[in-house]
């Protein structure tokens, strides 16, 4: 009997440490964010839940369209850091112009058929330097992003990783483009 329950406490101790280290493993490589407020609507909407990828730009290089979750010096209500998640516009190299409501990467018009109101505030006319890009909601109206002194340019290294899939609410699980 006590060689029974041995054997049983040594298997539940191999599936419990195998769990932690499948965790530990999952935890590297994705993580999972919640959207606040409306600055990537009609994409993302208020309370969606998202799984990012953090490797994505270990292996690769952000690119134009792709959304991401970033971290910023602006603060939450609690005091901690927050998170923005943004689309990126514009990366190192590229030549921005935000110039009567239309964004130009390159001299070419971008074609955003993703954005609220097809309205972007803001005047810009800049080179994105090294190691930074450009990022904006698709609610231009209400979104904080680097047409702002507040967030300014996104630092790659600030980068958490690419968003990959919505899991919440059930009726749109899916990957986000």
């Amino acid at each position: 009997m006590n060689e029974k329950i041995k054997k049983e406490a040594i298997e539940w101790m191999k599936i419990i440490i195998t769990a932690l280290v499948f965790a530990f493993i999952i935890t590297q490589f994705v993580r999972p964010t919640l959207v606040r407020g409306e600055s990537m609507y009609p994409t993302l909407e208020e309370n969606d839940y998202l799984i990012i990828n953090r490797m994505a730009y270990k292996i690769g290089e952000p690119k134009q369209g792709d959304i991401i979750v970033f971290s910023t010096e602006l603060l939450q209500e609690d005091g901690n850091p927050k998170d923005l998640v943004k689309r990126v516009i514009a990366v190192e190299g590229d030549h921005i112009k935000i110039e009567d409501s239309k964004v130009y990467v390159n001299d070419n018009l971008v074609n955003e058929p993703y954005i609220h109101n097809n309205y972007t505030d803001g005047n810009i006319d800049m080179v994105i330097p090294k190691d930074k890009l450009f990022a904006m909601g698709d609610n231009r109206e209400k979104s904080l992003d680097s047409r702002y002194e507040d967030v300014g340019l996104v630092n790659e290294k600030d980068i958490m990783g690419k968003v990959m899939i919505r899991l919440f609410p059930f009726n749109h699980i899916g990957t986000i483009d």
